[in-house]
């Protein structure tokens, strides 16, 4: 059965936990979208200002949600946590850097964008590099936008648990138009890597869905066409009989 994943584009903690308390007890495992502001133009929890001139460690230092301290801190959780698991696309700049940063709120999965990581060799070595209890409980994923050549991602499958691979050009945004690239993209992974597991996210809805799951996705993180209905349970139901 193909998985489905309800895409969160968080505007803030409160509408983090609303959405969250939506998708509660349908579905094992939901994706959060921290984007700050400067790898995409979005900009959602748990940031909420971008001073001028700001790069990313300082940034996570000075300008956080509360509640994110308080995680970083032990002193709460995620909302609901007990009820569900995580997957935080990581939409940032320095991902790789404030990768233990991330971890702290427990995640289940972890996705770094392949433009976003740098030096391409560096973030090999630091795939092979995360510790082995770490890897025995977070799945490391990657994801490639419909401009990317897929090559660049060849020498990295052995050290990651999947890809997701973007439907949409301007990654942080809901309610973005398709691009059918990706179905390219993700025919030609699965004919190089026939066990690699494939996510695709952005413009994905049951008009797109049956081509992605015949190009060879078998999870689909859904935004828009999830939370823009008065009928969750129906619509992810939907999806899941495709």
């Amino acid at each position: 059965m193909i998985e489905i994943i309800p895409a969160i584009l968080p505007k803030n903690y409160e509408d983090l936990k609303n959405r969250i308390a939506l998708v509660r007890g349908v579905v094992p495992l939901a994706q959060i979208d921290i984007c700050d502001g400067i790898f995409v133009k979005n900009m959602t929890w748990p940031f909420f200002s971008k001073p001028a001139g700001v790069e990313l460690p300082q940034f996570l230092e000075n300008d956080l949600d509360e509640h994110f301290r308080r995680i970083l801190n032990e002193e709460e959780g995620l909302p609901f946590w007990e009820d569900i698991d995580f997957e935080l696309d990581l939409m940032i700049v320095n991902a790789v850097e404030n990768f233990d940063v991330f971890m702290k709120l427990g995640p289940k999965r972890i996705i770094f964008h392949l433009e976003s990581v740098g030096d391409l060799e560096e973030f090999k070595n630091f795939l092979e590099g995360i510790d082995i209890y770490i890897r025995d409980s977070v799945q490391i994923g990657v994801a490639i936008n419909p401009q990317t050549n897929i090559e660049q991602i060849f020498p990295l499958v052995n050290y990651i648990d999947f890809v997701q691979v973007m439907g949409i050009d301007h990654e942080g945004k809901q309610g973005e138009e398709f691009d059918p690239k990706c179905l390219d993209q993700i025919k030609k992974l699965k004919e190089k890597f026939s066990d690699l597991v494939i996510s695709v996210d952005g413009a994905v809805g049951l008009e797109t869905a049956p081509a992605l799951i015949n190009a060879g996705a078998s999870r689909l993180a859904i935004g828009s066409a999830i939370f823009n209905t008065d009928d969750i349970i129906g619509v992810i139901e939907n999806f899941k009989n495709l």
